[in-house]
Parts: C-alpha cells; structure tokens; sequence
C-alpha cells in the first residue's frame, strides 16, 4: 500500500502501462512485417516454379504478434494491481482509470484475431 498521497504515483503506473501498450504494438507490427515477407518470398518462389511452405518467416511472425498481444494482457494485470495498492485520495477524482485497460483489451482482440486470420483465414 502506498503512503505518498500523491496523485503522480498514479500517473506514473498510467504511463507504465501505455508504454507497455507502445511495446506490445511495435511487436505486433514486426510480427506482421516479418510474416508478410514470407508472403513476398512465396510470390517470387512461384515465379520461379517452387512450391511454398509455411517457412520460419510465418512462425516467427506469429510469435512475435502473440507476444504482442500477450504483452497488453500483462500489462493490464499489472495495471491493475497496482491500483489495488493505492488510495483513493491518489486518483483523480473524476479521473477514467480504464482508457489504458480499454486500448491494450482492444489491441490485444487485435493480435488474436490476425494471428486466427493468418492461421484460418476469413
């Protein structure tokens, strides 16, 4: 439990967990970059007459977007057990806690579904 009475301990926790948010993105972005290159390799691999696999490109790709998404789930549990620990006196009043929990939710629906649109399809 926190005995600083001090709203800053709050912003600071906020600010933890969007630059978790930041992080779980940038991977989710490589993750894609990564996966469609091994698309580029199969189109030019058909050009050639080679028939294409489902190569490292895909798996590394895809770990690398379930991290992502893996990342703004903890980052949430982190988030909020951190709010367990403060006092009310701490938040702002009126002040919306769940807009960080709400964005690293959504980009983490996000990650899971291009990982089942990479794996399944539409």
């Amino acid at each position: 439990m926190s005995d600083l009475n001090d709203p800053r301990v709050f912003f600071a926790a906020e600010r933890t967990l969007l630059a978790w948010t930041r992080t779980g993105l940038t991977l989710m972005a490589f993750g894609f970059v990564i996966e469609r290159f091994g698309l580029f390799m199969h189109m030019l691999m058909a050009m050639e007459g080679k028939k294409w696999q489902r190569d490292a490109s895909f798996w590394v790709g895809i770990l690398f977007i379930a991290l992502g998404a893996l990342a703004g789930l903890v980052s949430v549990l982190q988030y909020r057990s951190v709010l367990r620990t403060l006092k009310p006196v701490e938040i702002p009043q009126g002040y919306w806690v769940d807009a960080g929990v709400v964005v690293n939710l959504a980009m983490a629906a996000g990650g899971i579904a291009i990982v089942w649109y990479f794996f399944y399809g539409l």
